[in-house]
């Protein structure tokens, strides 16, 4: 069982190394600053499924580290969430085929209500419908799943993990935030009074 480990580990690490690092990771950052940090909008987040969990830790981990974000279930969208959406907002969306029907659906919702609204896309397959209609795509090189048969999400949503991490990193720096901010913004827990320098 340790070598099965170490060679799964091993299938993770290389898959996080060869996702692409193309300059479209720069203009999502820019992207995102403008209508979040310039026009006070927000990132709304989506998936279905494990990319729909990834989204939601994205959206939640962006908006303790100050750029306010939320996650919008595809599903919820066509059912009254859809009024969350202003039109200085950003959308991220997450589906590792590019092809999700309930993602592509809420794509058309969102553009319908507003139709400059700015679209990312977080996929595995660029030249999908999604990767094609979004502003912005960022690949996650594909990677094939360490799952046994080949089909659960696991590779995957490790590096669009990864990706997430990057952005959120990324945005910090350009937005300056400091230990301060983050004092604020989260006060409980061990991370809150670690970040108010109680030990």
């Amino acid at each position: 069982m340790k070598q099965e480990i170490n060679q799964l580990l091993q299938k993770e690490a290389d898959a996080i190394l060869n996702i692409p690092k193309t300059n479209n990771f720069e203009a999502v950052i820019d992207l995102i600053y403008k209508s979040v940090h310039e026009n006070n909008g927000k990132l709304i987040a989506s998936g279905m499924g494990k990319a729909g969990q990834i989204a939601i830790n994205i959206a939640t981990t962006l908006s303790s580290t100050g750029t306010p974000a939320v996650f919008i279930h595809p599903s919820d969208a066509q059912h009254g969430d859809l009024g969350l959406i202003q039109k200085n907002d950003v959308l991220l969306l997450i589906s590792n085929s590019g092809k999700t029907r309930e993602i592509v659906e809420f794509f058309y919702l969102a553009r319908n209500l507003y139709s400059n609204l700015p679209v990312i896309v977080i996929t595995g397959n660029p030249v999908s419908e999604l990767g094609e209609l979004a502003d912005v795509t960022i690949s996650t090189g594909n990677p094939a799943e360490v799952c046994p048969l080949g089909m659960a999400p696991t590779t995957s949503t490790t590096v669009m993990t990864v990706i997430g991490d990057i952005l959120v990193v990324q945005l910090m720096h350009k937005i300056n935030f400091s230990k301060e901010s983050y004092a604020k913004l989260h006060h409980g827990g061990y991370l809150g009074t670690k970040a108010r320098g109680i030990q």
